[in-house]
C-alpha cells in the first residue's frame, strides 16, 4: 500500500461497485482524472469477482495494487470487497459520481438491472434525498431482457427498434409476468414489433418519472444505469419529462467514480489534519466468510 507521505510520486484512488449484475472499477489519480475502468457481469459468484475486476483495471493503468491509495467499495455487494478501506452506500457514491460528470446535475434517475432510483443532488455532489424501487424487478433492465427474449430480438437492438414506430401502442403493466402476456396477445393480433416496444418504453418512463416527481425533480437530469444505454427509454424519459435528459458517455460508471472521489476526499481530509486515514490490513483476495 502507496504510503502516503511520499514526496514526489502520484496517488491514486479506486471506487469499487459490486451491482446485482455487473460489478464497475474506476481507478483515479489526485487529478481526478480517470485513469482506468472496468464493468464485467456480476454473476451467482460474486464473491470470487472483485478481486479480478479490480486486476482487470491495475492491469488497464499498468499500476500495481501497493501503488494504489485508498479504496472504496460500494454497491448492494460492497459487504463483498475485502481489500476495500471503506464501504459507502451505493447511493451517496452515487450522487457524487453523477455532479462530478455534470455539475449542473440536481437530479438524477438510475435504473439498473433490478432497481430503479431517483436522487436529489446538492450544488456540492452531496445527497439530500431519495427514493427508490427495489422490490421488484418491473421497468428495469431485467424487465427489458424478458420481453427481449419474449420477442425473439437482442436486448441491445430494443432502443434502435423502438424508435421505427409510427404508431405505438400502450402497455398497461410493467410486472414482468403480466407484460409478457400483454405482448404475446398484441403480437397475436398484429401488432409491429417496433409499436409494441415503444408502447414498454412507455410505460418504462411513465413508472420511473412518476417515482422520481416524488422528490420533486429539479433541473438538471442526469440519466444513468444500465437502461441508460437504451436510446429508446432516454427518449421515452425525454418525452415524459417535456425536456431532455443528460446521458453519461458510460451510463453505468459514476457510481464506481463517485465511490473513487469520496476515498480521494477521506484521504486529503485526513491529511491536511496531519493524521492518517484507517485503511484495510488486506491483500487483493477474494471475499470469504469462513477460514
Amino acid at each position: 500500500m502507496r504510503d502516503f507521505s511520499s514526496q514526489g510520486d502520484r496517488i491514486y484512488f479506486t471506487g469499487l461497485d459490486l451491482g446485482s449484475t455487473m460489478t464497475k472499477v474506476a481507478i483515479i489519480g489526485e487529478d481526478e482524472k480517470t485513469v482506468a475502468r472496468v464493468e464485467s457481469h456480476t454473476g451467482a459468484e460474486h464473491r470470487r469477482l472483485a478481486n479480478k475486476v479490480m486486476e482487470q483495471a491495475l492491469g488497464q493503468a499498468n499500476l500495481s495494487f501497493d501503488e494504489i491509495s485508498y479504496v472504496v467499495g460500494t454497491g448492494y455487494g460492497r459487504i463483498n470487497v475485502p481489500f476495500a478501506d471503506r464501504q459507502i452506500t451505493e447511493l451517496t457514491c452515487h450522487a457524487r459520481g453523477v455532479a462530478s460528470l455534470f455539475p449542473s446535475a440536481r437530479t438524477a434517475l438510475d435504473i439498473g438491472g433490478q432497481d430503479a432510483k431517483g436522487l436529489k443532488i446538492d450544488s456540492n455532489g452531496k445527497l439530500v434525498d431519495f427514493v427508490m424501487n427495489d422490490r421488484c424487478a418491473a421497468g428495469t433492465g431485467r424487465f427489458l431482457e424478458v420481453i427481449a427474449k419474449t420477442l425473439g430480438i437482442n436486448l441491445e437492438d430494443l432502443g434502435s427498434i423502438s424508435l421505427k414506430s409510427k404508431n405505438k401502442v400502450g402497455i398497461s403493466n410493467t410486472c414482468t409476468v403480466f407484460a409478457q402476456q400483454e405482448v404475446a396477445s398484441r403480437l397475436s393480433e398484429g401488432v409491429l414489433i417496433e409499436d409494441i416496444v415503444a408502447g414498454l418504453h412507455d410505460a418504462i418512463a411513465s413508472r420511473a418519472i412518476g417515482m422520481l416527481r416524488k422528490l420533486p425533480v429539479e433541473h438538471a437530469v442526469v440519466f444513468t444505469g444500465g437502461v441508460a444505454k437504451n436510446t429508446g427509454v432516454v427518449s421515452a424519459v425525454n418525452d415524459t419529462l417535456g425536456y431532455e435528459v443528460l446521458v453519461p458517455d458510460d451510463p453505468l460508471i459514476s457510481g464506481a467514480l463517485g465511490a473513487a472521489l469520496l476515498g480521494k476526499e477521506i484521504v486529503m481530509k485526513a491529511l491536511a489534519k496531519g493524521e492518517t486515514p484507517p485503511r484495510a490490513e488486506r491483500c487483493l483476495t477474494e471475499a470469504t466468510f469462513f477460514n
